[in-house]
């Protein structure tokens, strides 16, 4: 599904300095695999994760998704992506505080013209019930609820379209461990029950440890590449 190939990414400071932050970055993800991307800050894993969800481009090399590649598409090449084969998780839950949790989860389709309002609700509420929400929280506002079920619903809205990619930004960074293994345990089911491809960016070896696959990344590199 994914394969990229000797992706450098070089930014540029005020004096013109270069600062390269990926170094000739190669790998493959194939459908349906759950891969954590591991390393200290400065390591370069945002940034990777940036180009994977087609919101940067490399310097240079290429990015393949589907055989397409991403890395030469145009901005609104890249924004279809986005909406369409790739589903967003934040560290930060990135939530509408005064809608309701159907609301959020609805949220995606909201430019989408093509489905009726029934169609939104039944699709919502089905991504809800794959992350294990209760019912009973759905017509809460997310501002009422606790961290682990924002976390939940951020999930349940990256679902909503049913992308082939779920990319995970640090989901478990403002959740106490109990909470957190309890977000780490629905990517999981989710992987295994529903098939998505999942990506998930973290600098905690034991956050890493719930993917089947690590990849860990230091200066800008690949410096290992296994199986858990």
């Amino acid at each position: 599904m994914i394969k990229c190939l000797d992706l450098t990414k070089i930014y540029k400071t005020g004096d013109d300095t270069e600062l390269p932050v990926l170094k000739n970055v190669s790998f493959e993800i194939k459908k349906g695999e759950f891969v954590a991307i591991i390393g200290p800050s400065g390591s370069g894993k945002s940034t990777l994760m940036h180009i994977l969800g087609a919101l940067d481009r490399p310097t240079s090399g290429k990015y393949f998704l589907d055989n397409k590649d991403v890395s030469s598409l145009t901005d609104e090449e890249l924004a279809q992506i986005r909406s369409q084969k790739i589903g967003f998780v934040f560290q930060s839950f990135n939530l509408l505080p005064r809608s309701s949790v159907l609301r959020n989860v609805s949220l995606p389709f909201i430019y989408d013209k093509s489905t009726t309002r029934l169609e939104r609700k039944s699709k919502a509420e089905q991504a809800l019930t794959a992350v294990g929400l209760n019912q009973d929280r759905w017509q809460h506002l997310s501002n009422q609820l606790s961290g682990g079920q924002m976390q939940r619903v951020a999930i349940a809205r990256a679902l909503v379209n049913d992308p082939d990619i779920i990319l995970a930004d640090e989901p478990t960074g403002n959740l106490d461990s109990k909470t957190g293994e309890i977000v780490l345990n629905t990517f999981k089911k989710i992987n295994q029950e529903k098939g998505h491809t999942i990506i998930l960016i973290t600098h905690d070896k034991n956050v890493a440890s719930f993917a089947k696959r690590t990849i860990e990344l230091k200066d800008g590199e690949i410096v290992k590449d296994f199986i858990n």
